[in-house]
């Protein structure tokens, strides 16, 4: 399928999709420009989109493939592709290979991971075979035990390795304690995490004759979001014109930013996708534009609408919805997420504010029943904390008045990312 013209793509969703037609409704019938439009409030949008009876969707749920993404497990959400769409979109990935460093004939592992609905493993090994350079794809996976896959490895001399800067970690820790030696490796391409300078670290001491780049910035909700930039900041990205169209916006007015080097949250339309439109989507995500090259952006981390924490992705309404369930007393007047990182790994703590003067007793058993809440509707958490992955959750409780606040419009940060980045 080829990038479809905006105009056509919104006037064919206001006709087709009830969500969009509500969301457009005050909106002159020829609005054609994405200024014109709101953003996508998420919340709303998953609210719509739900499994059955979407509003969301523009047609009947007939041909498609269907993926989780990020959510509660009391809530799960879905994204849909047709099979045009998926080939508009892993084709598109694919050309954006070869700016990673991708070289004809590479031997390429994916050690993302597969199945449950899960997209990347598919997604990355799709984008490998419609690559514009011939290479070797060895679909391993990023759930397989480390005493066969690095054997794997080794056998067929894999030059490439494919997979989240958590499961590339966990296989150079193996391969560094036990003295194996996998020296075909020269390329290291992570996606789904930040990769932070301790990994990098662990990373050079496994595979030190490796680079580590970006295998390109993606999502499977917002689909298609930036193509690597080669360089030395593996934090920059260009957009996929003219198959997407990423904007930055400014924090407090959602205007749009067009100077270099002030931040702001990206917002991603995609002109492929017909069946599950995305128009002005917040994909999670804050950068800022370099300047350094026409539409090319550096990611400065998470927005307020979720969280990655290590392997684990949250939204700021799950951590919401377990503060509620769990105080039925109403001690809690405000929360932010704080995500920092000690002793290699990544942690979470939930900050919360009290009104002044309330008494501290059952503080301990309120945070308790806060984290007990947030693991039961995300599990990878604690899996991943018994995996070793992150830090258990733990709480910090402060007063209104010490959590951040944004400080030209004075509304509260929901997500403090801590960690320091390079």
């Amino acid at each position: 399928m080829s990038a479809q013209q905006l105009s056509d793509l919104i006037r064919f969703a206001r006709h087709n999709s009830p969500f969009y037609r509500d969301l457009y409704a005050s909106l002159p019938p020829h609005a054609d420009r994405l200024t014109d439009l709101p953003v996508v409030d998420q919340q709303e949008f998953w609210a719509a989109n739900t499994l059955h009876d979407s509003r969301v969707l523009t047609g009947p749920l007939s041909e498609a493939t269907v993926y989780k993404t990020g959510g509660t497990t009391g809530s799960p959400k879905f994204s849909v592709y047709t099979r045009d769409e998926w080939r508009t979109f892993v084709t598109s990935f694919g050309q954006g290979l070869v700016d990673t460093g991708l070289r004809p004939g590479h031997r390429v592992a994916d050690l993302f991971y597969a199945g449950e609905l899960y997209a990347s493993f598919l997604f990355v090994l799709d984008s490998l075979a419609h690559a514009p350079v011939d290479n070797v794809r060895l679909p391993i996976g990023g759930g397989a035990p480390l005493e066969t896959t690095i054997p794997t490895l080794r056998d067929l001399a894999a030059q490439v390795l494919a997979g989240t800067p958590t499961t590339l970690c966990r296989l150079a820790e193996q391969v560094a304690s036990t003295g194996v030696r996998l020296d075909s490796v020269e390329l290291l391409l992570f996606g789904g995490e930040a990769l932070f300078d301790d990994q990098r670290r662990l990373l050079a001491t496994a595979f030190p004759r490796a680079e580590a780049r970006s295998v390109g910035y993606a999502s499977v909700d917002a689909g298609l979001l930036g193509r690597a930039v080669p360089g030395p900041d593996a934090r920059v990205h260009r957009a996929f014109t003219p198959y997407s169209v990423v904007e930055i916006l400014d924090d407090s007015t959602d205007e749009p930013v067009t100077e270099p080097g002030r931040p702001g949250r990206v917002v991603v339309t995609s002109l492929f996708r017909r069946l599950m439109p995305i128009i002005r989507y917040p994909a999670g995500d804050r950068a800022e534009w370099t300047g350094t090259g026409p539409g090319h952006f550096r990611i400065l981390g998470r927005a307020e609408e979720g969280v990655r924490v290590g392997p684990v992705s949250l939204y700021t309404q799950d951590a919401q919805d377990a503060v509620t369930a769990a105080d039925t007393a109403g001690q809690v007047v405000g929360m932010q997420l704080v995500v920092r990182r000690w002793e290699g790994r990544d942690g979470l703590v939930l900050r919360l504010a009290t009104t002044p003067g309330h008494p501290e007793h059952g503080r301990e058993q309120l945070a308790g029943a806060v984290v007990a809440e947030l693991e039961t509707v995300r599990p990878l958490y604690p899996e991943s904390v018994r995996a070793g992955f992150v830090h258990p959750l733990s709480v910090e409780w402060a007063r209104h008045r010490d959590l951040a606040v944004n400080p030209r419009s004075g509304k509260l940060v929901r997500v403090l990312d801590e960690r320091p980045t390079a």
